[in-house]
């Protein structure tokens, strides 16, 4: 019995209305250590944190050296990535030989990233499993290391295992094909699961995630839409529909389910970010700046979406005609650690789009000369260029462009098409669409999808417009 099936079950609940009762008259709690990890297991998933901590102080309290309060304080610390406090809670545990010891020692090594190590560890400990206990042992460490974002050594550890014909086992196969990149073969397994439960939210948003990552957005979204309606108040369903929106450039139905998303999380920067991004992209920057704004006041320190809120906030204020600002929060994006030849380039399009064309140049000279990779930031330049209606411009630097780069180059060629249709140049705008649908079909249905009928598929670009222009 998975954890999901024993909270559910009537043995766990007669446990849990046990120790809530107690708690509730301020008795004493007769229950043993590991009820009150499971209690505060349950009260975790449940994002019931407070109540989580008291239930394992508790078994602490009662046993200061048991095996799963001990875990659980180190897990908890391990994901505050407060490394020394879990290793002290592990050094408490009065039992190393037991198992939960093992798993989350285990765990302490990825989190410090000694993959290896913890893979050694896992291995040395299956060599001495009994036959009985195999199983489940391969699937415990698989498990973990998807938990973790080590989706190369889970799938090594689900090839030791033996096929189960079961849900959990399915469920556990399909989520390491996805962090592994096989889309299709997990997207097939999840819709197996889908067959047998068609009910459950979990598969439904799984499989939205699947599409999405295969770049399927409308049935992304299709498969969000099934979640949304099993449970309407669902975040991640509300979460997966916006982003598959988003990229079907549906800004306005994204925006509205990035803020239903934001009722339900309004802590989590990333639905705000959105719906600022939305916003810029419908041309309403000052509620744009409002929710970025706010996605700034609730991202903690480290959060990965800081430079991203930024960078929007940067396009929203040039938007508005005020350039300082815009660079203003490019700065704070590079104090942030990102590649400050990307910012350069940046900084170059909020100048030029401001006609501050002598500050651009040296903007975009510094970003060259600081690149590590002169063609790619080139290419950005010179889309910048592009984009701040310097068309002309744009076609002869890319002309130059492809003089330099190797001949199996498969960048750019959508610009330069894009460029020569605007131009009127209809022989050079079907040469350069054929190479671009050869070599680069996704920046091609990214750059040139709005030339062509929205279930048109790229590689059938170059003929639909060779008919056209005859």
């Amino acid at each position: 019995m998975n954890d999901d099936e024993y909270f559910d079950s009537e043995e766990f609940h007669e446990i849990l209305d046990e120790y809530e009762d107690a708690i509730k008259k301020g008795m004493p709690v007769f229950l043993d250590t590991d009820d009150l990890a499971d209690i505060a297991d349950y009260y975790q998933l449940n994002n019931r944190y407070d109540d989580a901590v008291a239930a394992v102080d508790l078994a602490i309290e009662k046993d200061p050296g048991a095996t799963l309060p001990l875990v659980f304080k180190a897990r908890e610390a391990i994901s505050r990535q407060d490394i020394e406090a879990a290793a002290n809670f592990l050094g408490q545990v009065e039992d190393k030989d037991d198992i939960e010891y093992l798993y989350a020692t285990g765990e302490l090594l990825i989190a410090q990233d000694k993959v290896e190590e913890a893979d050694n560890l896992f291995r040395e400990e299956l060599a001495s499993t009994q036959p009985d206990d195999y199983q489940d042992f391969v699937i415990d460490v698989a498990t973990i290391f998807n938990d973790y974002g080590v989706h190369d050594k889970a799938m090594e550890w689900m090839m030791r295992a033996k096929h189960e014909n079961t849900d959990a086992f399915k469920e556990l196969m399909a989520r390491t094909l996805f962090g592994v990149g096989k889309y299709e073969e997990s997207e097939r397994i999840f819709n197996e699961l889908l067959d047998h439960n068609p009910f459950s939210t979990s598969y439904w948003n799984a499989l939205a995630s699947v599409q999405y990552m295969n770049e399927d957005y409308g049935a992304s979204v299709a498969s969000s839409e099934y979640a949304i309606a099993i449970d309407p108040n669902n975040p991640d369903g509300l979460l997966a529909k916006a982003n598959g929106l988003f990229r079907l450039d549906n800004y306005e139905e994204a925006l509205d389910y990035y803020a239903r998303y934001t009722e339900k999380v309004p802590d989590d920067e990333f639905g705000l970010l959105h719906q600022g991004t939305c916003l810029v992209n419908l041309g309403s920057y000052d509620e744009a700046i409002e929710k970025l704004d706010a996605a700034v006041n609730v991202a903690p320190e480290d959060s990965p979406y800081l430079t991203e809120i930024y960078q929007e906030l940067a396009f929203a204020y040039c938007e508005k005609g005020m350039p300082e600002s815009a660079i203003y929060y490019i700065d704070l994006a590079e104090q942030d650690g990102e590649d400050r030849s990307e910012l350069l380039v940046i900084k170059g399009h909020i100048l030029l789009a401001n006609d501050r064309m002598k500050e651009a140049e040296e903007m975009y000279r510094q970003a060259i000369n600081e690149s590590t990779d002169t063609p790619r930031i080139l290419l950005r330049i010179i889309v910048s260029i592009y984009d701040n209606k310097y068309v002309k411009a744009a076609y002869y630097m890319f002309k130059r462009f492809f003089d330099m780069v190797p001949e199996n180059n498969s960048d750019g060629y959508s610009y330069m098409a894009l460029c020569c249709w605007d131009l009127k140049r209809n022989d050079e705008f079907l040469t350069y669409l054929k190479t671009a649908v050869e070599r680069n079909p996704r920046e091609a249905s990214i750059v040139l999808g709005i030339l062509f009928p929205d279930n048109l598929n790229p590689e059938d670009y170059y003929q639909y417009m060779a008919d056209k222009l005859k």
